[in-house]
């Protein structure tokens, strides 16, 4: 791709940015539609109504940036929860990392890569006509000394990337253990999920539940709720599941850490979601039925993988002018035009595959709702990883192989071959990654903020006169995925084609202000699991330094650079064990609560002699109810946890 293309692409992209973010600050400002742009606020019943009409509501205005900038950390964490400040703290991650990088990039790469003489760079005035591959490594010489600064740079960002993993992984701990200790009792802290219930002889599964844990641990056990769902003949069933309640967190602690039967498929125990948390319409406690379905949820994403490269393949067909010309000979006169061959070739691809894109998240939460998981959050996590993993393989190996490597599938199967094949593949489409990173990543924010489905949906119920609805939750498995994605983008990319890094940047940058503006006024937490989506995001990134290297080792080995190629694998070496200090240190506090803070939180209760301990524990067995079976009065408030997540998506 030539520069002008790169151009067009952006400036296509910016003038609808700039036409969403203007119409987003007049349209915020009409009442009537409150519903699409302040739902939470509506919902809270903070929200202004109409009153006298001012001129003010017409002009566009930059107040909602302001408000988003100076919120606090600790205002977002008491408004919205751990939850969402994790989410903001990826994007404040990113910033810092790629503000480190952008610097290093554009200042002192590029120039280096631009007068690395391989291609003719010495017409300044030309430079719109010019291949992007001049600002990439591409340019540097074989052999030059110059490459020692690429190394370099590879060595210090995974560094940096490391100290920033540590200390983000170390303060949300923190965070994690500081909010368990200032929250009130919680029916989670002290209920249990039991799965894979033993049918007795009778068929009392509530009896045979009562029994094991009176047996077995009389003085914690408090109660239990059998889990009940209604069969399509209206009668209710009784599957082999219950929640366990237990006097103190300590109790309800030590049964879901520990087998309750020789047999590991019966009296399977975890510690229970939060009553809004739990996902009913697919509830499936068999052992069977959850091995069974992630067998069958493999089967279907691989599919949907095989499927998703039609589009690939057809997109990188679209950024090759000369092969366009000979499938379409007839369109040459068309695509000869200059304004017309670069939409096609930048713009017009990433669009496309950010098109397709859209129906992968719904799909993935469909798969995963069926793997029989017992909450909406280990859903969502689930779904996460499934789209990030499938973004990386169908977005970024599907296209960097689809050119001649692929025809080499053979020799990538050897381990050894697979850095000398990525560093000839990856750097060949970095000009396409930074068209994608524009239109995938600017629109998509802008088109979030702007929100133009809820906008027809609301302008249709404000002609009918109804106004019923349920403010929508972050989606974590659609928006987590893109950013860590960006974020792989950018380590890879960060000493082979720099020119991407300042528009990453731009999109992390304005993510952080359109998200905290988001969560303050549109998004309501379906749930809260404490930052336990962290993990995720640290494994995501230490994938990425991987990936970096192990393309560093073969770009230097083609550079004729062996030495580089060979001091690279020490980097590899120390980045797998600093992950696994990280998981050791770290990633337990995210599975479980420890021995010492359910016993100081307990104990905390019985020494303040919380009078509302009695009445909490009293009603603790109806905590876990399905709400479809509650009377219509009392589970109207909870319609939106009990929708079926079919349905939602």
């Amino acid at each position: 791709m030539i520069v002008s293309a790169l151009l067009t692409s952006v400036g296509i992209n910016l003038v609808v940015c700039i036409i969403y973010f203007t119409l987003y600050s007049i349209l915020r400002k009409q009442p009537s539609y409150n519903h699409v742009y302040i739902p939470r606020l509506v919902a809270e019943g903070k929200a202004k109504n109409g009153g006298d009409f001012h001129l003010d509501r017409l002009l566009p205005s930059t107040g909602w940036i302001r408000r988003a900038w100076q919120l606090s950390e600790d205002d977002l964490l008491l408004t919205t929860g751990l939850d969402a400040v994790v989410f903001i703290r990826i994007l404040t991650f990113s910033i810092k990392v790629f503000t480190v990088a952008a610097v290093i990039g554009i200042f002192i790469l590029v120039p280096i890569n631009y007068f690395g003489t391989q291609i003719n760079a010495s017409d300044f005035a030309d430079i719109p006509n010019k291949s992007l591959d001049l600002f990439s490594i591409a340019n540097v010489n074989d052999g030059s000394k110059r490459l020692w600064v690429h190394f370099c740079v590879v060595y210090f960002i995974t560094a940096f990337v490391c100290y920033l993993l540590f200390i983000e992984y170390k303060y949300i701990t923190l965070k994690r253990i500081a909010c368990f200790y200032a929250s009130k009792p919680q029916p989670h802290q002290f209920t249990v999920l039991v799965l894979g219930v033993p049918v007795s002889r009778l068929g009392n599964s509530s009896e045979s539940i009562r029994n094991l844990f009176m047996e077995y641990h009389p003085s914690t056990y408090l109660s239990h709720t059998v889990v009940n769902t209604p069969s399509r003949i209206k009668s209710l069933i009784e599957v082999p599941a219950a929640f366990v309640s237990f006097k103190t967190r300590y109790g309800a602690a030590v049964v879901s850490d520990m087998r309750q039967s020789d047999n590991p498929t019966e009296w399977v125990t975890e510690q229970a979601p939060e009553p809004r948390d739990v996902y009913w319409p697919f509830f499936s406690p068999s052992f069977m039925q959850r091995w069974i379905s992630k067998l069958v949820v493999i089967v279907l994403s691989i599919v949907l993988t095989v499927l998703f490269l039609i589009p690939v393949v057809f997109v990188q067909g679209l950024t090759n002018l000369n092969q366009l010309k000979k499938l379409f000979p007839f369109m040459k006169g068309i695509l000869n035009i200059t304004f017309v061959n670069q939409v096609i070739t930048g713009y017009l691809p990433s669009l496309i595959l950010t098109l397709f894109l859209k129906i992968v998240p719904p799909i993935m939460m469909l798969f995963s709702s069926m793997q029989g998981f017992s909450s909406y959050s280990r859903i969502e996590r689930s779904a996460c990883t499934k789209v990030l993993i499938f973004t990386v393989w169908n977005i970024f190996f599907a296209n960097v192989l689809s050119g001649s490597a692929i025809m080499q599938f053979d020799d990538l199967l050897e381990p050894k071959n697979i850095p000398m094949k990525l560093a000839v593949a990856v750097p060949a489409q970095a000009s396409f990654f930074i068209a994608y990173v524009v239109t995938n990543g600017w629109t998509s924010l802008s088109a979030e903020i702007f929100r133009v489905a809820p906008l027809l949906w609301t302008s249709l119920k404000n002609c009918v006169g109804s106004h019923d609805f349920d403010p929508p939750s972050l989606p974590l498995h659609s928006e987590v995925p893109r950013i860590l994605f960006f974020g792989l983008l950018g380590l890879t990319y960060v000493f082979l084609a720099p020119l991407i890094l300042p528009f990453l940047l731009a999109y992390f940058c304005l993510g952080y202000i359109v998200y905290r503006n988001q969560l303050l006024d549109v998004f309501e937490p379906r749930y809260e699991t404490g930052g336990k989506l962290w993990p995720t995001v640290h494994n995501s990134t230490i994938l990425s330094l991987l990936l970096l290297q192990t393309i560093a080792i073969g770009i230097f080995g083609l550079k004729k650079l062996p030495v580089a190629s060979t001091l690279i694998l020490p980097l590899l070496i120390i980045t797998l064990l600093f992950n696994e200090y990280c998981r050791k240190r770290f990633l337990p506090i995210f599975e479980s609560h420890s021995a010492e803070s359910v016993i100081k939180k307990d104990r905390e209760n019985e020494n303040e002699n919380d009078p509302t301990m009695p009445e909490f524990l009293e009603k603790l067995p109806t905590a876990y109810r399905d709400p479809s079976l509650k009377p219509n009065q009392e589970s109207a408030g909870n319609r939106n946890h009990r929708t079926p997540l079919l349905s939602s998506i």
